[in-house]
């Protein structure tokens, strides 16, 4: 089965757009890994709690068949954060899945990868990754080739299950 990194923010990510797409994604069978800007607990809005087991700059995206970045107000700290789209641009080159949800979309915009893509993105966001080249759909989940988009918490299981079709081949 896949082994899906999470890229989650150290404070303030959103709890659902992480738990319920991780959840998915083990009930698929599949193994997940968490990392931020360094290892160590991370915490969510509603309180969740989840330990990074890498920092972004340790992460090797060879070992890895997915990166889904996890939104929240707290993912910001991503937005221009050159690990974040190292990591985003070496997975998409290697046509493996790179997902992202609610403002973290943001993070695959400026990275370049959603340029004449399919996306959507958190409201407030909208108008930035249009700006970058994103060709924006609607709220819920976007699938564009290997790129997959949420809009928000709403979405999250959604956004989970859609990740776990994509990888059903794998």
């Amino acid at each position: 089965m896949a082994k899906v990194l999470f890229v989650v923010a150290p404070v303030n990510f959103r709890d659902e757009e992480l738990f319920q797409p991780k959840e998915a994604l083990e009930k698929c069978g599949h193994e997940t890994f968490i990392a931020s800007d360094k290892k160590g607990l991370c915490k969510g809005v509603q309180g969740g709690r989840v330990q990074a087991e890498a920092s972004l700059k340790d992460i090797d995206p060879d070992r890895y068949d997915a990166v889904v970045f996890v939104g929240g107000g707290g993912s910001r700290v991503f937005f221009d954060d050159p690990e974040a789209w190292r990591i985003a641009r070496e997975m998409a080159d290697q046509d493996k899945l790179v997902a992202a949800i609610c403002i973290a979309p943001v993070i695959l915009a400026n990275a370049g990868l959603l340029q004449g893509k399919h996306a959507t993105v958190y409201s407030d966001e909208i108008k930035t990754i249009e700006k970058k080249g994103a060709l924006y759909t609607h709220p819920g989940v976007t699938a564009d080739g290997k790129i997959v988009t949420g809009d928000s918490p709403k979405s999250a299981l959604m956004f989970g299950e859609k990740l776990c079709e994509m990888l059903k081949a794998h």
